[in-house]
């Protein structure tokens, strides 16, 4: 410790989930009492993710601190603003992982509780937080001369009118008083009611010190592995618009065209995917469930009880499936706090690969999203295997039913806290949004002579960050452009049942696995240098990702960016995500120089780009509506493939005919470089109604076809016209629909023709990841293109923001050849 008594703690406070940007550092003694050192709270309205990290270190510097004097990190948890507290906890967990050391976490709404105590208040105190859409955060508590006191279990949601008339028929109402940020559009409601006691208006937002003081409250209960910043999460109270309709079953229902085209074989090419289980399951599901209780004393669920609970609310329903075939399924119901586990059950043949726990895994997640904080479940005594799989995830044995499988055959009930417990070697093979995938904090351990010569041989280490969409990537790039690790956790099962991507739940995941997958990195780069794994000591500068794309996915990663680069004393680079594609095509052809021009296709771009130099782009034209990503995932959805649907349609339309259906060629004949998906889209929707209404079964294979070859032709042809125009020798693609089959290979078939040569990259890096954004990383690095730490994300940057002449390079042998082209 540089200061005072060894035995006492430095803790940094930080909380933004409300418009006050509350910051404080306070020295803890061994007895909890507490010094406050420094404060920066201050108002700072939709701007934390600029002065959060600026904050922090200034209120450390009048401290006369520095980072490396904070033992600890403390950040509130919420509820409030969903962006708000994201950015606060993952600027927290950068933190704590640039300097190995704990990460705790607090409620907003006992911060600000602890506020008003610290004002002298003593009596009864409603906190009410603003929950947007005309609801509150309520929260009773009773301060005395030890502090303030709980009188709830867990913070909920409600509508205002209900908590005033809560309010107000509590027995002590007159006593009351009130506080929180709820107070600013609502105090008249409460007035009205007769709840007319109200705190001065200075103590209605959280602060540092109330938090602080929260937190070494006797009262303080810490979450599911408290200390450890990958499990730190946000208080939510309530589901994402998207997750509400379907908590409420829309969409569920067979499409039209299930009856005449089914989607059992559209889905076949997928391996081991979960998806939540659909009505067109409940055949297969009902046969597996027959299947696994053959013979014994349990009766098998029918079909009819497994469609009864599909459609029942508050619960949750995931199947497993191999190329078509289904081989598990999982559900659960929520019964008060408790999510109560129905059944899980694996194809005889697969079992111990892991589909149960990832079953569990989504059935758990779900139950936390409906505000359960347990799961519990039955099992029979005699089945070992399934014992020690539950045991693995964490559940412990909580009571016995005798008989309950049979005389004689008696059920353990097993209980595990939320989150589940991860399985450090499913997480390893597949990475996900998951919890540490070792024990914090991690030291890394002594290196030999040829990890350290390894080390200096491959110079300046570049860490970089992609949070763009729905997936979490990292990647780590040495000075000679050789990746040296690259990791992508993706939360795709998790929009699956919305047909396409719910920004909501894209940031929610980023903040969930964003340290899972920022370790994983560091331990498969140092295993790459011969060592267990790199520390952020080891880096010269982090990269990251600070647009265009969603922006409560990208400020994730923007926040958790500055906070390591704080803590560790690294220089921060912006990368734009849009030329991390385009450089992806290095990675395929390392010669590749401008000028030459490039299609930029995915879920949310369609474009063409004049390369003139690097760093010099001409926007030649892009889409005026729908992304070619983004009509290929209406499409899929509009046929009930589920998504993502570019995967699905391409692997139809290798077996169909692309001729026999006319879709139009929107703005093929245009005479400029725009392109336009919507009406085609709503050209092949438009088909599918009218042959259901008909009653003719739809050849799926002939209209996935039909319906590529019209978005071929047009990307196609605009290509050709924009190379002849410019006089360029260089044609490459980027982004996630460059992976499409028939789109690289008329690419190929037509443009050489004309004297071009065509990259394509592998297919390792045509969808988001850590390794092209650490290509744009490493480049503006050496020239010197950095960012401080007030920077914020972009949603709408241009392609050329945070930029350089100098040209990128790519080191041999990365990806692996196997990778594909």
């Amino acid at each position: 410790m540089a200061q005072g008594d060894p035995s006492s703690q430095i803790v940094l406070a930080l909380d933004s989930s409300t418009d006050m940007l509350a910051c404080a550092v306070a020295r803890v003694a061994a007895d909890g009492s507490m010094e406050l050192l420094a404060s920066g709270d201050h108002l700072c309205r939709r701007r934390a993710n600029v002065e959060l990290t600026t904050t922090a270190l200034d209120v450390l510097a009048r401290a006369g601190l520095s980072m490396g004097d904070v033992t600890s990190v403390l950040v509130g948890r919420g509820p409030g603003s969903f962006t708000g507290v994201r950015i606060g906890i993952a600027t927290a967990k950068g933190l704590a992982c640039g300097c190995g050391i704990p990460l705790h976490g607090a409620s907003t709404l006992d911060a600000v509780a602890w506020g008003v105590w610290e004002s002298g208040v003593r009596g009864m105190l409603a906190v009410l937080g603003d929950a947007m859409r005309g609801e509150l955060y309520p929260g009773v508590y009773r301060l005395d001369e030890s502090g303030a006191h709980r009188r709830f279990d867990v913070e909920r949601v409600c509508a205002t009118d209900v908590a005033v008339s809560e309010l107000a028929a509590r027995s002590d109402a007159g006593e009351l008083l009130l506080a929180g940020d709820g107070l600013k559009k609502y105090r008249a409601r409460f007035e009205a009611a007769g709840l007319a006691r109200v705190a001065d208006e200075a103590l209605w937002h959280p602060s540092a010190s109330g938090l602080l003081r929260s937190f070494l409250s006797p009262d303080w209960v810490p979450a599911v592995g408290d200390g450890d910043p990958a499990l730190v999460l946000p208080v939510y109270t309530r589901l994402s618009d998207a997750e509400e309709n379907e908590r409420k079953r829309l969409g569920l229902a067979a499409p039209a065209s299930v009856r005449v085209t089914g989607t059992a074989d559209a889905l076949a090419g997928r391996h081991l995917q979960l998806r939540p289980m659909s009505v067109n399951d409940l055949d297969a599901v009902a046969a597996l469930e027959d299947a696994a209780y053959e013979g014994s004393d349990h009766s098998a669920w029918t079909r009819q009880m497994f469609y009864e609970e599909l459609f029942a609310p508050q619960r949750s329903w995931w199947v497993a499936h191999d190329q078509g075939e289904l081989v598990g399924f999982a559900g659960a119901s929520l019964a008060g706090s408790d999510f109560e586990l129905l059944e899980v059950v694996v194809a005889e043949g697969r079992r111990r690969e892991g589909i149960a726990s990832r079953l569990l895994g989504r059935v758990a997640y779900d139950g936390q999203t409906l505000n359960a904080t347990a799961m519990t479940l039955e099992v029979a005594e005699d089945n070992a295997a399934a014992r020690e799989l539950y045991a693995r995830l964490g559940f412990v044995e909580a009571g016995r039913r005798r008989g309950y499988y049979g005389p004689g055959a008696d059920a353990l009930l097993m209980r595990a806290e939320l989150p589940l417990g991860a399985d450090a070697s499913l997480v390893a093979d597949q990475p996900q949004p998951s919890a540490s995938i070792r024990p914090w904090p991690i030291v890394p351990g002594e290196r030999n002579v040829a990890s350290r010569d390894a080390l200096a041989k491959a110079g300046d280490l570049v860490l970089a960050i992609e949070s763009s969409c729905d997936e979490t990537a990292m990647a780590v790039i040495d000075s000679n452009g050789v990746v040296c690790a690259n990791v992508v956790a993706t939360s795709v099962d998790f929009h699956a049942r919305f047909g396409g991507v719910v920004p909501e739940i894209a940031s929610r995941k980023h903040v969930e696995a964003v340290v899972g997958v920022f370790e994983e990195v560091m331990a498969q780069a140092g295993a790459h240098f011969g060592c267990d794994t790199l520390a952020p000591s080891d880096l010269a500068c982090v990269g990251v990702t600070a647009g265009p794309g969603l922006v409560g996915a990208l400020v994730v990663g923007v926040a958790f960016a500055k906070g390591l680069c704080a803590a560790a004393g690294l220089p921060l680079t912006p990368v734009n995500h849009l030329e991390g594609h385009l450089l992806a095509n290095l990675f395929e052809t390392p010669d590749l120089q401008p000028p030459f021009v490039a299609s930029l296709v995915s879920g949310g771009n369609t474009m063409l780009v004049h390369v003139r130099g690097w760093g010099d782009y001409q926007l030649l034209g892009a889409t005026i509506d729908d992304a070619v990503g983004e009509a290929f995932d209406k499409v899929a959805k509009a046929l009930g493939l589920g998504y993502p649907g570019g995967p699905v349609i391409s692997k139809l339309g290798a077996q169909g005919n692309k001729k026999a259906i006319h879709f139009p060629r929107a703005m093929m004949h245009s005479h400029d470089y725009r392109f336009s998906l919507s009406g085609l889209k709503t050209a092949v929707i438009t088909y599918i109604e009218g042959e259901n209404k008909a009653g003719r079964p739809i050849n799926l294979p002939d209209l996935a076809a039909s319906f590529e070859a019209a978005v071929i032709d047009v990307q196609v042809s605009k290509a050709i016209t924009a190379v002849g125009e410019t006089g360029v020798s260089d044609f490459c693609v980027g982004g996630g629909v460059a992976a499409n089959p028939a789109l690289r290979a008329e690419y190929r078939k037509k443009l050489p023709r004309r004297g071009v040569r065509v990259t394509v990259p592998p297919m390792v890096v045509c969808g988001d990841n850590g390794a092209m954004i650490a290509v744009a990383a490493l480049r503006n690095w050496k020239a010197g293109v950095t960012a401080d730490l007030t920077l914020d994300a972009d949603p709408n940057a241009k392609l050329g923001c945070w930029s350089s002449e100098l040209a990128p390079v790519v080191g041999e042998g990365w990806p692996p050849k196997k990778a594909g082209k």
